[in-house]
């Protein structure tokens, strides 16, 4: 059997990696649309190595002949386009933060959450995770089974590639900037971001936390655990392509880097790379293009009675953003999916 899908926001640096992924990944098409904003209407956008998308008015499209619809578009044109699609028998996978907080809608990374997708019939929504977020529950998820997880508390080093297209061009621009001395601006960052690092991701919040940080603490709980306490602290940086995080856990059981290793090494998209002696870890060049998650530098934490820490690498546009959607949309169609197409 195969599927009519529909990718939103198909020109921005997630919709590419979406198609990218569809077509890498061999998913069952029987029909691919490209489509986005009418400014971006008539370009062309690649799926797979040979073909090529028309991009097409997200405006005018009827979403009742697509099965499902993978969206990667801001937040308010998601609370605008979203429920058309959904109410008209489509089933959407979200990667906005506009229905990740709605008790109705599944929050999903299916190595860690999937059963929790059978809710999505109620509004036809599946929504994906924050980048960091989805990277950071692939790694607590085989230590919370094996341990139970107390606390986490997070510091993530975010890739300008998490604001999208501007955020990549803005880096790149700042530099050359800086070695031809000309002015630096800025307009996707709040600072320059070139040889910088902003500790302030998206706005600030009442209480000082972003709602980057805020995020991450809310989205935790609902795919994890809600008893886990969870604060975040996040940074941009000037990094392409990779989210890295260092990440400080407390639980319940015993715990050493020797056992949470073991409990790491055989979960499915989590890889360990972690031998000091070597001086070997992962880093964001390392695996930018690759789909798993990366955990390095397991180390006990002397400061809590059952303390750990360890530093996750993952390509946010692929396990953050584009990759978890096609893996959603395989599930639900190998599992969940109950409309004929």
């Amino acid at each position: 059997m195969s599927y009519r899908i529909a990718v939103v926001g198909a020109t921005g640096a997630v919709g590419r990696e979406m198609l990218s992924t569809l077509a890498r990944r061999n998913f069952p098409t029987q029909e691919v649309i490209a489509l986005a904003s009418d400014y971006s209407a008539g370009n062309l956008v690649s799926y797979g190595d040979n073909k090529t998308l028309v991009v097409k008015k997200l405006a005018k499209f009827d979403f009742s002949k697509i099965d499902i619809a993978l969206f990667s578009t801001g937040k308010q044109i998601a609370l605008e386009y979203v429920p058309k699609a959904s109410r008209s028998g489509c089933v959407v996978i979200d990667n906005s933060s506009a229905f990740r907080m709605d008790p109705e809608v599944p929050l999903i990374v299916p190595e860690v959450n999937l059963a929790a997708m059978t809710a999505y019939e109620k509004k036809n929504i599946i929504a994906n995770p924050n980048c960091s977020t989805a990277q950071m529950v692939v790694a607590l998820k085989p230590l919370h089974d094996s341990f139970c997880i107390k606390r986490v508390t997070v510091a993530t080093y975010q890739s300008v590639s998490g604001a999208g297209n501007d955020g990549i061009d803005e880096l790149f621009k700042q530099s050359h900037s800086i070695y031809v001395d000309k002015p630096i601006k800025c307009k996707t960052f709040t600072k320059k971001i070139a040889f910088n690092v902003i500790p302030h991701i998206d706005n600030f919040m009442d209480n000082g936390f972003t709602k980057e940080e805020w995020k991450m603490t809310f989205e935790t709980k609902k795919i994890l655990d809600q008893d886990i306490e969870v604060v975040a602290h996040c940074v941009r940086v000037p990094v392409f392509i990779g989210h890295s995080e260092a990440i400080f856990i407390e639980t319940k059981k015993p715990i050493t880097a020797q056992l949470a290793r073991q409990a790491m090494q055989s979960f499915p998209g989590l890889v360990v790379v972690d031998d000091p002696a070597k001086e070997s870890y992962s880093t964001p060049l390392d695996i930018a293009g690759e789909d798993a998650v990366y955990v390095s530098r397991l180390r006990r934490d002397p400061t809590v009675n059952n303390g750990l820490v360890l530093w996750c690498v993952s390509d946010n546009l692929r396990k953050g953003a584009a990759l978890n959607a096609v893996q959603i949309a395989e599930n639900l169609i190998a599992n969940f999916f109950k409309k004929i197409a």
